[in-house]
């Protein structure tokens, strides 16, 4: 079968109500859902994603077959922007598999450092006790 604007629109948005519920689930947060389109100002698909500190964090999903992660990631970043988030993914279908669980996600190193840090822009520096002064 090829694939036409319109069957690529239903694989896309039964991608999008994937991953939102699947980390609706995952995360116990009846929040996260998918995101009404709102114009040329894109801030994803999924919203309701937040860090462990609170920070926003945009989702731009894709189910695809040619993969363009560059392009891709490049436009969560476009979208990390605009919503003011802290972090900017991708979510992209694993063909073979409609788990939930089982899809993938792909980011940049320096988005993947910032959310093991908590997605705190100014993240706590805790000092190494080795090199700590002492009043003896």
């Amino acid at each position: 079968m090829t694939r036409n604007r319109t069957s690529a629109k239903a694989a896309g948005a039964s991608q999008e109500r994937l991953v939102a519920a699947t980390l609706a689930e995952l995360l116990n947060d009846d929040r996260i859902e998918v995101r009404k389109t709102n114009g040329s100002k894109d801030r994803g698909d999924i919203t309701g994603v937040k860090t462990i500190r609170g920070g926003r964090v945009v989702i731009e999903v894709k189910n695809t077959s040619r993969d363009n992660l560059p392009a891709w990631i490049a436009e969560a970043e476009v979208e990390r922007g605009n919503d003011d988030a802290l972090i900017g993914v991708v979510s992209h279908k694993k063909h073979g598999t409609a788990q939930g669980g089982e899809q993938y996600v792909s980011m940049s190193l320096a988005t993947f450092a910032s959310l093991l840090l908590g997605g705190d822009p100014d993240p706590v520096v805790v000092p190494d006790p080795m090199t700590l002064e002492t009043d003896e």
